[in-house]
């Protein structure tokens, strides 16, 4: 292996004084966006040369190329949707790009392509995002992403005859998808950002609208809005049965939320009308359907790991009643399909579920195939069924169908798959953190390497922040990657929602050091339980996730041997000046504000580099269309490292083009990727192939 000559990186001498700190930031101009800045295009250019002829070096490269490829080619189906006789879906024959979404009529019919968003783009980066099909199965709402942005177009599609309609919204992020009867939508969107601020400026002043099918975008009805506090933004939902439309609004990523109710069954008479349900932001109301005047919502409110309460908003005393009181597992999700509540329940991160009357009573238990995943349960109140999906580390989604009078599952669809799942075992075990916490992780291995107890290069994949779960759930490049005869953990760090508030609070704002103590004490359990090889581990994270990574690296350079990465906060006295970045102040604080600055100061992965220090070798990941964590992070935390002198392993950075933050991301690329980051944690791990 060459090792690389990097690319040379301009340093300006800008500096800022904050709370009586000088703080240099030399990479500044490196935030500009790529489209709009011929320099930092160049720079683009020229570091992406450099990796990709490192990168052609990888003596595994091609192997893990051909084997995530191999694993990615299998049939993948979303949960049906059921509207009317009607049952959508996405079915992705195994190397598509893009998943086309397909209509049954009745279920047993044969299916018939609506739209194949392959079409849509040469190099298969524009996808089919969300999607709705109206009350009664004849429109289809969906909308469209493209290269990878946050951004998204409305469109509207007649189900009969796959005619597209005239109807286009465009400047929606963050919006949902809410059908008012046959006759239009309500959706969110913000205001068309100015001239060259697509993908940087900050995101204010969203607001709620009704599209009336048959007209212009400009013609839409304001909703909602809150001109007052721009920084609110708001969501829509609609009960299945067309009684109410309920607004959600939040002000930053925790969940906390207010809700008010528009009644549609008065529209006619009161307009939009909104009625105050739950107002001051403190806790999260997440609605889970409604009949009639009946809602039933789960909540943490006077329960950390959730209930789930009524309300009738007919009744002469309107009361909030509590009819599954909270459990000992934290509640991940909740479905009324049928007669029946469906709640799935988070133990030790892997999915139980259980399910209840409207009233609250017992109503059974779903038995699991072992440590995985459920999700779905698509349905609504009156239906005689429901789809959902179960997956593990060494299982893709399988799609079941429950009858819900009988109570019995069977297999809606199954994939061929290229591998055989009883190889490999998936454990969990439990370690401790450096104040005692007990943290749970889960292990995958081939069975022969984890019963022979052989010490293996292993990658470990850690998140910790704004209450997400890291649950099992399959990847063809992790697969690839235990099938070579590695090993890859995933650790349930501090920060995410795996044990509900507390676990959340435990790792962020002022105990953000307890995410990156939980994942340190990760690595050093593997390697002392003689799992993980001493100079054979590395570490991986995206987003939130990449901050990890980068925060620890600066942190215990000795412990790993290599890390990826990828699209990660990496400025963290800087973060909330672009899109959705000031959002985040919920888990990391306010960078304006001393008592935060000191904080964020002390684990900034850009600001906390330990020049002349031997560190990992380091593949930083990102996209030029990233507008969720703009690639300007990555590229001044890169120009950072290679400038620093940290040793003789290589700090490179792999910039895609025409992809985000990863939702969209068509098959071709997603496959490129991993092999190149599975290649590059390979060599310096030491991994070789014992398949």
């Amino acid at each position: 292996m060459n090792a690389p000559q990097y690319a040379e990186t301009r340093r300006d001498d800008v500096v800022d004084k904050l709370f009586g700190e000088e703080i240099a930031d030399p990479y500044r101009w490196l935030e500009e966006d790529v489209r709009n800045s011929e320099e930092v295009a160049d720079w683009v250019a020229r570091q992406n040369a450099v990796t990709g002829a490192y990168l052609d070096q990888l003596p595994a490269r091609d192997w893990f190329r051909k084997r995530v490829g191999e694993l990615f080619d299998f049939e993948r189906f979303s949960t049906p949707r059921r509207k009317g006789t009607r049952y959508f879906y996405t079915h992705n024959s195994g190397l598509q790009n893009q998943s086309p979404l397909y209509v049954r009529d009745p279920l047993d019919g044969e299916p018939r392509l609506l739209i194949d968003p392959n079409a849509w783009a040469d190099d298969g980066a524009t996808a089919l995002d969300m999607w709705q099909p109206s009350p009664e199965g004849s429109k289809l709402l969906y909308s469209v992403q493209d290269g990878g942005s946050d951004w998204r177009i409305l469109r509207v599609l007649d189900v009969e005859s796959g005619a597209q309609r005239e109807d286009e919204i465009r400047w929606c992020k963050f919006t949902g998808l809410s059908w008012v009867g046959e006759e239009g939508f309500l959706y969110s969107r913000f205001p068309e950002p100015e001239e060259g601020g697509d993908f940087q400026a900050l995101n204010f002043n969203q607001k709620v609208y009704f599209h009336r099918l048959g007209t212009i975008q400009d013609a839409d009805e304001l909703v909602y809005e809150t001109p007052e506090d721009p920084k609110i933004g708001h969501s829509v939902r609609v009960t299945t049965d067309g009684r109410w439309a309920l607004i959600v609004s939040h002000k930053g990523t925790d969940s906390c939320y207010e809700v008010r109710a528009i009644d549609l069954a008065a529209r006619a008479e009161k307009g939009w009308a909104v009625r105050d349900l739950i107002t001051g932001f403190e806790h999260d109301w997440s609605m889970v359907n409604g009949i009639g005047g009946k809602l039933w919502f789960a909540t943490n409110a006077d329960a950390p790991l959730y209930r789930i309460v009524t309300i009738d908003l007919d009744s002469e005393d309107i009361q909030w009643q509590t009819i599954v009181p909270e459990q000992e597992q934290v509640i991940g999700g909740v479905s009324l399909v049928g007669e029946r509540l469906i709640v799935s329940y988070l133990r030790d991160a892997s999915s139980q579920v259980r399910m209840f009357t409207l009233d609250g009573e017992p109503a059974g238990e779903l038995e699991l195939d072992g440590i995985g995943t459920v999700g779905g349960f698509t349905g609504e109140p009156g239906n005689p069924e429901t789809f959902y999906t179960f997956t593990s580390f060494n299982r893709p989604a399988t799609i079941y169908r429950m009858d819900l009078y009988r109570g019995e599952s069977s297999i809606f669809a199954a994939p061929d798959i290229a591998f055989e799942p009883g190889a490999f075992l998936v454990e969990q075990r439990f370690y401790s953190s450096k104040d005692g916490t007990r943290v749970p992780m889960f292990i995958m291995r081939r069975r022969d390497i984890a019963e022979n107890g052989v010490v293996a290069p292993t990658v470990l994949y850690g998140y910790g922040g704004f209450e997400i779960s890291l649950t099992p759930g399959f990847s063809a490049s992790r697969l690839a990657w235990v099938e070579a005869g590695g090993a890859f953990a995933v650790a349930n760090i501090r920060g995410g929602g795996e044990y509900g508030k507390a676990w959340h609070d435990g790792g962020r704002l002022a105990n953000k050091q307890n995410v990156f103590d939980d994942f340190v004490a990760a690595g050093e359990f593997l390697i002392g339980e003689g799992i993980a090889a001493r100079d054979g581990l590395a570490i991986q994270g995206g987003s939130n996730g990449g901050l990890l990574v980068g925060a620890v690296a600066n942190q215990r350079p000795d412990l790993f041997a290599a890390g990826n990465a990828a699209v990660g906060v990496m400025d963290m006295l800087r973060f909330d000046r672009w899109t959705a970045g000031r959002y985040w102040v919920d888990d990391y604080g306010y960078p304006d504000r001393e008592e935060d600055f000191g904080i964020l100061r002390a684990y900034s992965p850009l600001h906390n580099i330990r020049r002349g220090v031997d560190y990992p070798a380091l593949l930083v990941t990102t996209a030029d269309t990233d507008d969720r964590v703009v690639p300007g992070h990555s590229f001044k935390y890169i120009a950072a490292l290679q400038e620093a002198g940290l040793g003789e392993r290589p700090q490179l950075i792999r910039i895609e083009t025409r992809a985000g933050h990863g939702a969209g991301k068509p098959t071709d690329k997603a496959i490129a990727e991993a092999a190149d980051i599975m290649g590059f944690l390979a060599y310096w791990t030491g991994l070789e192939m014992t398949e």
